[in-house]
């Protein structure tokens, strides 16, 4: 009689560990990349880093971190009862290439002491825009590409100019002509318009949710800040300002503060089928 009460309450353990904790396999990313996670009916929030996770289609979309280690990890997901779910997933190791760049003029390399006070003031106006967390919209999908055009500079890379280490490449490149127009990806509000000392003139569309796009490099602005815009609008034009070596568009894409690479994002979320609403 006592083998099998204790056998009922390690079964009845057992059952309640499962419920709180699913490990599905196959949700396997590598860091600065993205996946997409199937929630459990009923879910009103996914948490990884103790960031809410953008939510499209009955799927997380987990942003993982360029710097994420390589390990297992967790996507806590919460109900309106107020009880929880931890879904493991996987992070492998990406070993990113390096891009060696030769830069005409050395101040964009080492900035002069007197561009300081410039480039602090933008970092900090791009720190902002990253901090949104504006409402969500129900519109996103398909996110389409700003500009077709060649790609020569993919995200991740370790990226040498004149020699000299700087930081990871943040988005894609896509070489195009001059002149050429940007559209945008999906439907947003235009948080920032500005001619950055590194980035040249740059448009910053918050996109709900904590999707944040960035398009660097552009010849001519043609929008202003706080515009709505809808999928396909033309934001500007391609150009070559700031640090570049040719005409093209630079573009990034912050999901919760965690920059991603935009091909992979694409591939992702626009492979959702429309069935898969929660």
């Amino acid at each position: 009689m006592f083998s099998a009460r204790m056998f009922r309450f390690v079964l009845f353990v057992f059952s309640s560990l499962l419920v709180n904790s699913i490990v599905v396999a196959e949700h396997i990313g590598v860091n600065g990349g993205v996946i997409a996670v199937k929630l459990p009916i009923g879910a009103t929030e996914a948490k990884f880093n103790d960031e809410n996770q953008l939510m499209v289609r009955g799927h997380a979309i987990i942003a993982i971190p360029h710097e994420a280690e390589a390990k297992g990890h967790k996507l806590i997901v919460s109900f309106e009862d107020g009880s929880f779910q931890a879904i493991d997933f996987k992070v492998q190791s990406k070993e990113y290439e390096e891009q060696h760049i030769t830069i005409k003029n050395q101040d964009y390399v080492t900035p002069p002491e007197e561009t300081i006070k410039r480039r602090q003031e933008e970092a900090a106006m791009m720190r902002k825009a990253y901090a949104r967390r504006s409402p969500a919209t129900d519109d996103i999908l398909p996110i389409v590409i700003p500009v077709e055009g060649q790609i020569t500079g993919v995200f991740g890379t370790k990226r040498f100019f004149n020699g000299e280490q700087r930081n990871y490449h943040t988005g894609v490149d896509y070489a195009a002509p001059t002149g050429t127009p940007i559209s945008a990806p999906a439907p947003g509000t235009v948080v920032v318009t500005h001619d950055m000392y590194f980035n040249g003139k740059t448009v910053v569309i918050d996109h709900g949710a904590g999707f944040i796009s960035v398009m660097c490099h552009l010849d001519k602005i043609e929008v202003e800040k706080d515009s709505e815009l809808k999928r396909g609008d033309v934001i500007g034009t391609v150009g070559s300002t700031g640090r570049s070596t040719g005409p093209h568009l630079h573009w990034t894409i912050s999901l919760q503060g965690t920059k991603i690479d935009p091909e992979m994002f694409m591939q992702v979320v626009n492979g959702l089928d429309d069935s898969t609403d929660n």
